[in-house]
């Protein structure tokens, strides 16, 4: 049975679609639709946003991360990922692609609605009560396809997991501390969906848990927000509260921080802000879409100018701490497990570094489990070793799978040195 909140608001939506010329399209049929919700009375697009805030909650009872909705891709239902997979939830009922777009661009302020129309697309996050009665937030970005508005939306975490689930080597595990290490840059990397942030979060949370400080995170959008406890901790979004990730790690360096948290490094610009702050002294964190240590190096070397790549290297050489690169993996039990791929620096990996032979750097790895370094098929043989996991899974999400057979194979030998499953 259609809940109440979207039964009432398909009897709004169908008489506004109704308005629409067939003659528009594209922006110019997307801002007629704005004036009319304009037009309506506060009770009707208040009746709209019900019907959103409807799915969002029912995200929450099932369990989903993340929902899919408008554009044509969706065949006019509402989708949710559910423990690692997407489908379309029918007890919503099906919605025409008019009828999507009027209920999305009632989500957005009009100055978001011009930011949309101007760029094609629109980050921003969303919040709202949950049924607890405390805060619950999405991560939203809303883009155009095929001249329809489609959303993408994920639910953020309400409570950050506690430290220690992350599994790290105690030696791995300081690095993260700014009582241990106040400066250098540590690199938290991963595919879209692989937890990246929430990891991020766990290593921000147990700095103002335990240290005395000042944390800055810029973040496009604002996914957890952090209560300051023994760290003063200051969250700014870029394109609300600043314009750029590069203009806020500037902003932040006259701000006095400790930590400096940055959600996304993207270009060339912000890559040279973060070794900045670095080598100024800060601790700094920060994301990148890559799948692992190696690849997360050979993405920064390639954002920068081959004229300008052995200074970088000498620079990423001398401030770089750790790199953590994970992946969300099913489970046997149908739930999802983190596995993890762990760079730390020491004197061979510098020099692999500033030698531009990064190809080592894995082996280097692999070899260096004492340090609590961890190659990821090392951690997801550690995995299929517990049965978490099966060996076909293993092997679908192994970054190099030659070298997962070869632990599966010689049960614990590998290349004539031996390797432990932690």
């Amino acid at each position: 049975m259609i809940d109440q909140r979207i039964q009432n608001s398909k009897q709004i939506l169908s008489v506004l679609a109704a308005k629409i010329s067939t003659t528009l399209s594209g922006v110019e049929r997307q801002k007629y639709f704005a004036k009319l919700l304009t037009r309506q009375p506060e009770d009707v697009q208040y009746k709209l946003t019900q019907a959103i805030e409807c799915l969002l909650l029912s995200m929450e009872s099932m369990n989903a991360s993340d929902m899919d909705f408008g554009g044509t891709g969706c065949n006019g239902q509402v989708w949710f990922r559910i423990n690692a997979h997407k489908k379309p939830i029918l007890e919503f009922g099906s919605f025409s692609v008019n009828e999507m777009d009027l209920l999305l661009l009632n989500l957005l302020t009009p100055m978001q609605r011009e930011e949309f129309w101007e760029n094609g697309y629109l980050q921003f996050s969303y919040q709202i009560m949950s049924m607890g009665g405390g805060p619950l937030r999405f991560r939203a970005t809303i883009y155009l396809e095929m001249d329809y508005i489609a959303l993408s939306l994920r639910r953020i975490g309400s409570e950050v997991r506690p430290f220690k689930t992350l599994g790290l080597n105690k030696n791995i595990a300081k690095l993260m501390s700014m009582e241990y290490q106040r400066h250098g840059i540590i690199l938290i990397t991963g595919i879209s969906g692989s937890g990246k942030s929430s990891t991020l979060d766990t290593i921000v949370d147990a700095n103002n848990r335990h240290s005395q400080g000042h944390i800055v995170i810029i973040a496009d959008p604002l996914e957890y927000i952090h209560v300051s406890q023994k760290c003063v901790v200051r969250q700014r979004e870029v394109g609300r509260d600043v314009r750029s990730f590069k203009e806020g790690v500037d902003n932040a360096l006259r701000q006095d921080p400790d930590i400096i948290v940055i959600g996304e490094v993207r270009n060339p610009k912000t890559v040279s802000a973060a070794l900045e702050a670095a080598d100024t002294g800060h601790k700094v964190f920060a994301t990148l879409h890559t799948s692992s240590a190696v690849e997360s190096i050979d993405r920064i070397l390639g954002e920068v100018t081959p004229i300008e790549q052995s200074r970088v290297r000498d620079r990423l050489a001398t401030l770089l701490t750790c790199v953590i690169s994970q992946k969300l993996i099913p489970t046997e039990d149908g739930s999802l497990v983190l596995a993890k791929e762990i760079l730390a620096m020491n004197p061979a990996v510098c020099s692999a570094i500033r030698n531009n032979n990064i190809e080592d750097i894995y082996q280097i790895i692999h070899q260096s489990q004492s340090e609590g370094m961890l190659t990821l098929e090392q951690d997801l043989a550690r995995l299929c070793k517990k049965k978490v996991i099966s060996k076909s899974t293993a092997m679908n999400y192994a970054n190099n799978r030659r070298r997962l057979e070869e632990l599966f194979e010689f049960g614990g030998k590998a290349n004539g040195y031996p390797i432990s499953l932690p």
